[in-house]
């Protein structure tokens, strides 16, 4: 398996770019946002990157953080969804997007990406709703580890691509501690991060136990 790839980059097309490795040359492909954010040609890139193998064919897609990567995996694992959608899916809405959109069961999120169709939106929303809380706790266990989970591709040309908040898994695991079940505590984080994006791991916890209190 083929995890990581370090080295020039080469030319770039519209969905998938070259990568120049001592010699040897990867074609990687990456989606709209991962594209957006690549250096020039002929400066220096790495990319996570999933290996898909089929009988008749080897495709790497590249992936600047590991829960992108993560996601793309799983998106995968859904019916109907293949590696285009997967990352159109992404591009569309980024991983944090994509997490929020399946722990709010909100489908119509995922119905925007090119090529993915209401159907096609729900089943990702129901089938992997009971996935986003582990792939939200993994972004904020890896930020708060390792301090930023993202390959800097090109840091002259823009700014740093967002780290994901590790208040995000402290959070899940206070709420799961105190009972709640883990899609009920996504879906309440989410909500909570989509509103004010910037709380630490108190103020997340305290937002999201509002939104989980009985109305009336």
């Amino acid at each position: 398996m083929i995890g990581k790839i370090s080295g020039i980059l080469e030319y770039r097309s519209l969905d998938h770019i070259l990568i120049d490795v001592r010699g040897v040359g990867y074609v990687v492909y990456v989606d709209n946002r991962v594209m957006a954010g690549l250096p020039g040609n002929g400066e220096a890139v790495a990319l996570y990157t999933d290996l898909l193998v089929r009988e008749d064919n080897l495709q790497l897609f590249g992936f600047t953080t590991l829960v992108e990567k993560e996601w793309h995996r799983l998106l995968m694992s859904v019916q109907g969804i293949g590696a285009k959608a997967s990352l159109a899916i992404l591009g569309t809405l980024g991983a944090d997007g994509v997490s929020r959109a399946i722990a709010l069961g909100d489908w119509s999120a995922i119905a925007k990406a090119k090529g993915v169709g209401p159907k096609g939106a729900q089943r990702v929303a129901i089938e992997l709703k009971d996935k986003a809380p582990s792939v939200m706790a993994m972004g904020g266990a890896i930020a708060e580890a390792l301090g930023d989970e993202v390959i800097e591709t090109a840091p002259k040309r823009r700014p740093p691509a967002p780290v994901a908040n590790p208040a995000q898994g402290e959070a899940l695991s206070a709420l799961g501690n105190l009972g709640y079940g883990p899609g009920d505590a996504a879906g309440a984080v989410a909500q909570a991060m989509g509103e004010q994006p910037d709380l630490d791991t108190s103020g997340l916890i305290r937002a999201a136990l509002k939104l989980l209190a009985p109305k009336g």
